[in-house]
C-alpha cells in the first residue's frame, strides 16, 4: 500500500503501511480517530471541548473521558518538567504540544490493532513508526533542504521541537521570552506525546535542556546548539 495523506489537525498526517495484508477500512477508521481529535481539542474550533473548558462553559469533570485524560497528563507533565511544558503557557488552555503525539500513539494502536506491524505514521514532522527498519532523517533547523541526522529504528516515537517545525518560536513559559542557545531538540522513545512534550520543555530551556535530557528514564534526545553543536543523550540511535 502506498502511503496517504490527509490534511487533519492543520498538518499533514501521513500513513505509511507495507503490510500486504493492509485494509483501506484500517486507516479509514485511523482518520476519523484523528478527526475525532482534531473536532474535540482544537482551539480554532468555537464548539471543541478545549474551547469550552477554557470559557469556563464546561467543567473539565465534565468533558469526555479522553479529555480527562489528556489534562491529567498535560499536568503531569507540567511538573516532570518544572513548568517548561504547560498546556496553559499561552495563557489559554492549549495542549496540542501533548495532544498531537498521544493522538498519533493512539492511531498506531487501531493499526496494530487490526493486525499491521510495519507502519510509519507522521504527524507534521513527529513519527511514530513500528516493524520492519525505517530508516528517519531528521530535519536541519537552518536548511530545510538538509538532514541534521540519519537513523534506522524498528519500533520508536520521534518528535522535534524547533521553530522551523512549529511554524512559531517556543517561549519559555516562566518568562515569556524566547529561548538562547538552541535550534532543536529531537526526543526519541516509546511514546510520542510524552517525546513530544519532553522535546518542547527541552527547547523552551534553552542551552540548558541537553543536560535536562540527559536524566531522562526511557527517553533519549539529541540536542543542536546555535552553533550547530551536536549533543546526544548515550542511548539516542547511532547516527
Amino acid at each position: 500500500m502506498s502511503a496517504v495523506v490527509e490534511q487533519i489537525m492543520g498538518m499533514p498526517i501521513v500513513v505509511d503501511v507495507r503490510d500486504e495484508n493492509a485494509d483501506n477500512e484500517d486507516l479509514v477508521r485511523m482518520f476519523d480517530w484523528l478527526r475525532w481529535v482534531n473536532a474535540t481539542f482544537s482551539t480554532y474550533r468555537e464548539d471543541s471541548d478545549i474551547s469550552r473548558i477554557d470559557r469556563g462553559e464546561l467543567a473539565p469533570a465534565d468533558a469526555h473521558e479522553e479529555v480527562q485524560f489528556v489534562l491529567a497528563r498535560c499536568a503531569e507533565l507540567r511538573a516532570e518538567t518544572d513548568g517548561f511544558f504547560d498546556a496553559r503557557a499561552s495563557g489559554q488552555l492549549d495542549p496540542s504540544g501533548f495532544v498531537k503525539g498521544w493522538a498519533v500513539d493512539r492511531a498506531a494502536e487501531l493499526l496494530q490493532d487490526a493486525g499491521l506491524d510495519n507502519f510509519a505514521v507522521s504527524a507534521g514532522g513527529d513519527m511514530r513508526v513500528a516493524g520492519r527498519a525505517w530508516r528517519v532523517g531528521i530535519q536541519h533547523p537552518l536548511a530545510g533542504n538538509k538532514v541534521a541526522a540519519v537513523f534506522e529504528t524498528d519500533d520508536l516515537a520521534i518528535a522535534t521541537s524547533a521553530a522551523y517545525a512549529r511554524g512559531e518560536h517556543v517561549l519559555d513559559p516562566h518568562t515569556g521570552r524566547a529561548p538562547k542557545g538552541v535550534l532543536s531538540v529531537t526526543v526519541v522513545g516509546r511514546e510520542l506525546g510524552t517525546a513530544d512534550a519532553y522535546a518542547t520543555a527541552a527547547f523552551a530551556m534553552g542551552s540548558r535542556g541537553s543536560q535536562w535530557t540527559a536524566g531522562l528514564v526511557g527517553y533519549e534526545a539529541m540536542t543542536i546548539l546555535t552553533d550547530e553543536t551536536v549533543l546526544t543523550t548515550g542511548g539516542f540511535p547511532d547516527v
